[in-house]
């Protein structure tokens, strides 16, 4: 079942409407949160690109996890989605001449209701791995690796991943954290990590927050903003600066949909080539994840 639309950001692009989905009630109006897609040039080649059912409905859903700033969150009123993912939407929508929506979703089902047809993608800081190859295809627009968020203060004193033997560690199900926790159990010998995994990035985080849980494991640049960010740094910070199995993200689309994958994959490289995709990753501080030409399946 699609989740409702409840809550719209309506942004001008080239006399062209963008739809950014928020969660909540009501209808936001565009601030000064929403990017200034003025600029960006429709292109009538990547236009014709796409399928022609995207043609007639004149956008697409993508599905996020509105949880993970400065990727993808909600903005104060509780109900726009904004972060890069959602300025990328929207940009990528302004050069195909369509309307993106941004839909709140479980993130440990995005890619099956994808391909159910629920959705026509997922956009929510999703790491391109050869098991999700399988079930979606992926357009690599960000590179970045995990990192470990304890309580500000590092209470248990936490410097490695080995250091969270013996300890409970919350992690969002269905991500790769999850997925690095458990292949780091056979270093914990008998005592090892607790895990707790939980359906959303907020629930996992109110864990360390509180106390029940000594660390969580995030992609590098939400940890990186939880320690730096005003609203949060009195509770978080990094454990140390590493990263750990860095990779790339992508925006998954449906493998039997190869139409729009190629026409946003085209979208996208208009963004790199342009500066538009740099202007991007500079107001939200995340040029560190840069990439100098997209690609699709390049997951390890």
């Amino acid at each position: 079942m699609k989740h409702s639309h409840r809550g719209r950001v309506r942004l001008a692009a080239a006399g062209i409407a963008l739809t950014l989905a928020a969660g909540g009630c009501g209808t936001a109006s565009a601030g000064t949160d929403s990017p200034a897609t003025g600029a960006i040039a429709l292109s009538q080649e990547i236009h014709d690109m796409l399928p022609q059912n995207v043609r007639d409905r004149g956008g697409i859903q993508l599905a996020t996890d509105p949880s993970y700033a400065p990727m993808e969150s909600y903005a104060a009123d509780g109900r726009t989605i904004i972060g890069f993912d959602a300025d990328l939407a929207a940009a990528l929508g302004a050069v195909a001449g369509i309307r993106v929506e941004l839909v709140a979703a479980d993130f440990g089902s995005a890619l099956t209701e994808t391909a159910k047809g629920t959705y026509d993608g997922v956009l929510s800081s999703m790491t391109d791995t050869a098991e999700r190859e399988k079930q979606a295809d992926f357009i690599d627009y960000f590179s970045a690796g995990t990192a470990v968020v304890v309580q500000r203060g590092n209470p248990h004193g936490i410097s490695d991943l080995k250091d969270l033997c013996g300890q409970v560690v919350a992690v969002e199900k269905s991500t790769v954290q999850a997925d690095l926790l458990r292949r780091s159990q056979p270093g914990c010998g008998a005592d090892p990590i607790v895990i707790k995994t939980f359906k959303t990035h907020a629930d996992a985080l109110l864990q360390v927050r509180t106390g029940r849980a000594v660390a969580i494991l995030n992609d590098y640049p939400p940890a990186a903003y939880l320690a730096n960010d005003t609203k949060t740094r009195s509770y978080y910070q990094l454990a140390s600066t590493t990263q750990y199995e860095p990779g790339l993200v992508g925006l998954a689309v449906a493998k039997d949909n190869p139409e729009l994958r190629d026409a946003l994959r085209a979208a996208l490289d208009v963004l790199i080539r342009s500066g538009r995709y740099t202007e991007l990753l500079q107001r939200w501080g995340l040029t560190n994840g840069a990439l100098a030409a997209s690609s699709i399946n390049a997951g390890s």
